[in-house]
């Protein structure tokens, strides 16, 4: 089964003082992909950073928030973390191996934070894992612009060792016609009843 890991779309990451890259087409791209998803039969699963107090992502503030433009529907998942790894003091292990989650399709904020570790963690674990090239955002850093942040961290996902694994990065369009596909093909081997 598919999982679509949406990491920390959250009011809080998105203020006028933090702009993103490309913010509202990633928004649009991972709607895209979790409709998809879903149709396919697969999980959707939101993971919610709960900062400390103070902190833009303190939990039951506003900042704290999903964004309200991500579509969401009554059986996606939330998943509460602490560190900027998903897999880290978390559930998410649980609900992937309730489900039999093995194929990650990974998404979210902030690409060199905890888009990348969750990206490492979820390698370690030998999951199947894509990256959505066009799927995940950050804003510049004192040292580098985002859009570079976010090219370079694609470059290095299809470049890391792993002995099973190779992480794909691909972009939205491309992993939805897959999965489109895939359903497809599932449909049409079924036997149509008299």
């Amino acid at each position: 089964m598919i999982a679509l890991l949406i990491i920390d779309m959250q009011v809080g990451l998105f203020g006028k003082e933090t702009p993103r890259h490309d913010a509202e087409g990633v928004v649009g791209r991972i709607n895209a992909l979790a409709r998809v998803v879903r149709q396919a039969g697969g999980i959707v699963i939101l993971i919610q950073h709960d900062g400390p107090p103070g902190d833009p992502l303190e939990r039951g503030t506003d900042g704290w928030g999903i964004l309200a433009s991500l579509e969401r529907q009554n059986g996606d998942m939330v998943v509460h973390k602490r560190a900027c790894d998903a897999f880290y003091e978390t559930d998410l292990s649980d609900i992937l191996h309730k489900h039999d989650a093995r194929q990650l399709i990974v998404t979210g904020c902030a690409t060199d934070f905890c888009v990348d570790t969750t990206v490492r963690a979820a390698a370690s674990r030998d999951y199947e894992i894509v990256v959505v090239e066009d799927g995940h955002t950050t804003a510049d850093r004192p040292h580098l612009d985002a859009v570079s942040v976010v090219r370079h961290h694609n470059w290095v996902w299809q470049n890391l060792l792993h002995p099973r694994r190779q992480i794909k990065v691909l972009p939205a369009a491309s992993i939805i016609g897959q999965v489109a596909s895939k359903l497809r093909e599932v449909e049409s081997s079924r036997p149509t009843t008299p």
